[in-house]
């Protein structure tokens, strides 16, 4: 297995739990794909949405908004279950093609007016983006040589600044 690099030293602190973190997301991930294709992909349209021509339009979009972001994860994951196997090396790891690809945001006050099974999907699609990205961001963070987080442009002009007077 790739052990070598900062994503090998990063990661082999806690293989197993990383492994364990990343099954458990992918079985997260799997069973709602699986419940937002059953739910947008059923011929009745919500009640409430059949008159109004915008909120149709509005529900097709959100259900592709979720099976995107659930896509993106689902990917992500795999790339990792790759990388635990070492069918990926570390370095192949900093690929953009291998981080989580960008997902649009639902508009809150646009998903208020959907049904609450939508709405429940919709919601749990972008936490479980969200929880992605941050562990995406951990593993980012992980893998910097120094272990420390990058710093803004900003603040290394005024670090720069300070020590110079």
């Amino acid at each position: 297995m790739c052990q070598s690099g900062a994503m090998g030293k990063a990661a082999s602190l806690d293989r197993g739990l990383h492994q364990r973190l990343v099954d458990s997301l992918y079985v997260e991930a799997m069973v709602m794909a699986d419940e937002a294709r059953s739910y947008f992909d059923s011929d009745a349209l919500p009640g409430d949405l059949t008159g109004d021509p915008l909120q149709r339009v509005a529900f097709a979009c959100e259900s592709l908004k979720v099976t995107t972001r659930l896509m993106h994860v689902i990917a992500w994951l795999l790339s990792q279950r790759a990388w635990q196997r070492g069918e990926i090396g570390d370095a192949d790891m900093r690929d953009e093609k291998y981080r989580l690809g960008a997902a649009a945001q639902s508009d809150p006050a646009l998903v208020a007016d959907f049904p609450f099974a939508a709405r429940s999907l919709v919601e749990a699609s972008q936490e479980l983006y969200e929880r992605v990205a941050r562990l995406q961001g951990r593993i980012d963070l992980m893998r910097r040589p120094d272990g420390k987080e990058p710093q803004s442009p900003a603040r290394a002009l005024m670090d720069r600044l300070n020590t110079s007077f």
